[in-house]
């Protein structure tokens, strides 16, 4: 008999006990993109938008063979921020390899839309759920069947940002940084940790300059100690490390006041927080979203970072 024969399948929203064999499926499904039980509890379980019956399981003989989790806010992401009214998320999804080919994709990925459409969400983004996603979209590379997958269930895409790293062995800032930041220091810049008193300025510099969940990830930040700013009168740019699950080599978020970029400020934050961070003996730099050519993007290659992966974030809009 065929291991997904319908009368084995039974498809249905999330139940304890099901999170073992969701992380054993995750991790046959998509090796190059492991999972913990730690990230789904964390992650998934206690998020506050979190939903049982959002997160579609399918079940074969008692095993876990695939799952679409889809989610909308019920909270905003930060005070003062909406609740996205018409856009629900789709983060990830998988089909076990034995189950793969019957159709199963297509229809946990139908139903998690279905879900999100009784809602009233009519935009589906794949998979730019902040503050929990896992990747910036799909890799076209790693994962072909599944953006196959996604544009058969009419998503298509938007944008293809780009991850990038670069080893710290043997980092040395270079020329003209030193200089630089002198020039500017001498114009009235200053380029130290934040004081404690200056964090709910940087929160709401996050938020208001760039998206409410920098700002949360500013405050939530684990060790206040990885943050660096720039400042003169007031906040204009800042950068962390270890923001995003307390894994202190990845790096960001990043980011310099519209109107004072062009300045050099950006160039001076990222070596000297590439300095901080070689001083705490890390081996590497990485971070998951950038645009390739812009102009974040042309200031990481000048550092020496390469891009390792490319992603397609996708949407689905309601006819």
């Amino acid at each position: 008999m065929d291991p997904c024969h319908q009368e084995d399948l039974i498809v249905r929203g999330f139940v304890s006990g099901d999170e073992a064999s969701l992380v054993e499926g995750w991790n046959r499904s998509m090796p190059a993109d492991p999972t913990t039980r730690a990230w789904l509890r964390e992650c998934v379980l206690l998020d506050p938008n979190f939903d049982p019956e959002g997160l579609r399981v399918a079940v074969v003989n008692g095993r876990v063979a695939g799952c679409a989790y889809a989610v909308r806010r019920l909270v905003p992401i930060a005070p003062g921020a909406g609740l996205d009214p018409e856009t629900g998320w789709i983060p990830f999804f998988f089909v076990v390899p034995e189950h793969r080919g019957n159709g199963l994709g297509l229809r946990l990925l139908e139903e998690a839309v279905a879900f999100l459409a009784a809602q009233g969400r009519t935009r589906v983004d794949f998979a730019c759920y902040t503050p929990h996603y896992v990747l910036p979209g799909v890799d076209p590379q790693l994962y072909p069947d599944g953006l196959g997958l996604l544009r058969r269930a009419g998503f298509e895409r938007l944008y293809s940002p780009v991850a990038m790293d670069r080893t710290l062995v043997g980092y040395l800032p270079p020329d003209g940084v030193h200089e630089l930041r002198a020039r500017r220091e001498g114009e009235g810049y200053a380029f130290r940790a934040p004081l404690d008193g200056e964090l709910p300025e940087l929160v709401r510099f996050a938020a208001g300059a760039f998206s409410p969940d920098w700002g949360e990830a500013i405050r939530r930040h684990p060790n206040p100690d990885r943050l660096i700013i720039a400042k003169k009168d007031r906040i204009v740019g800042f950068a962390a490390y270890g923001a995003y699950r307390g894994i202190p080599e990845r790096f960001g978020p990043f980011g310099v006041d519209q109107a004072e970029r062009g300045s050099g400020l950006g160039k001076i934050l990222l070596h000297l927080t590439m300095t901080m961070m070689r001083a705490e003996g890390l081996h590497s730099s990485w971070f998951l979203w950038t645009g390739e050519t812009s102009s974040a993007g042309h200031l990481y290659a000048r550092a020496g970072y390469g891009i390792t992966r490319r992603f397609h974030v996708m949407r689905r809009q309601a006819d």
